[in-house]
């Protein structure tokens, strides 16, 4: 019989890592790199979002259409040029700036980066409805997702990662409030 995962933080309040938050705001301000943020990022906890996807509907007694049949799916975001993001974020107040329905799921960075890649996204967009948004993608994305199958010790991660950064498409997103509801696309999660 298959078992229910322990938490990865099992007393987690779901806030926001304190280091992530400060190397974000930095990063925002212009006071501090994306570096520092993906150094921040690589050990910290993200919430990965589920949503509750109709399967099957059905016209009850009074005539109104009601649920039969719902799957939990991992939304996807596409944006406008058709590559496909992976949303993650830093806590629980952030998941509900922009999706108050979706439930979060504990999941380390590096294991996040990993799982947009085999689901062939171009990246892990953090905290897309802010505070601050932050994309990890291209040489990040694959820095990131090899941490724990890294050889080297922790002494080796932070310079690589601020190499990559300078030279990796690093973005912060923008996007407008009214079309952030067009760049979501549900998919089903498959396993």
């Amino acid at each position: 019989m298959p078992s229910i995962p322990q938490p990865l933080v099992p007393d987690d309040d779901g806030g926001a890592d304190a280091s992530v938050t400060a190397a974000l705001a930095a990063f925002a301000a212009g006071t501090g790199d994306a570096a520092a943020v993906a150094s921040a990022l690589s050990s910290a906890r993200l919430l990965v979002p589920v949503v509750a996807l109709l399967t099957r509907a059905e016209v009850g007694e009074h005539g109104l259409k009601q649920e039969k049949e719902s799957e939990m799916a991992l939304p996807v975001l596409v944006g406008a040029d058709g590559r496909k993001a992976v949303p993650a974020f830093t806590g629980v107040a952030s998941l509900q700036l922009w999706r108050a329905d979706a439930r979060p799921i504990q999941a380390a960075t590096p294991q996040v980066c990993r799982a947009a890649l085999s689901e062939d996204a171009a990246a892990v967009m953090v905290d897309v409805a802010g505070p601050v948004p932050f994309a990890i993608e291209g040489g990040l994305l694959h820095a990131l997702a090899s941490i724990g199958r890294m050889p080297a010790g922790d002494d080796a991660l932070e310079p690589m990662l601020r190499e990559l950064s300078r030279h990796a498409e690093v973005t912060v997103a923008r996007v407008p409030e009214r079309r952030r509801g067009l760049l979501t696309r549900l998919r089903r999660h498959a396993k």
